[in-house]
């Protein structure tokens, strides 16, 4: 597989782009949210990549209407 070397930035630079840390890139490159190429000892990330990302929305997701669980009415004795 040829990589066109333009293509690849460093997580600096890509960092950069999205306005992030490093540490926020690293991050997601440890969560196997972003690919890396390593060249020389050092990772390099595809720029389409980080152009592209589009983040998950996070925390809990909402509870639908009608979806809670209905307890049935407690038996006095």
């Amino acid at each position: 597989m040829k990589i066109d070397p333009q293509e690849l930035i460093t997580q600096a630079e890509a960092a950069r782009i999205r306005g992030v840390t490093i540490q926020a890139i690293n991050f997601l490159v440890k969560r196997g949210k972003l690919r890396t190429v390593e060249i020389g000892g050092r990772a390099f990330l595809y720029r389409s990549d980080i152009e592209n990302f589009e983040p998950d929305p996070g925390g809990r997701p909402r509870k639908q209407p009608g979806s809670a669980r209905k307890r049935p009415p407690i038996k006095s004795t």
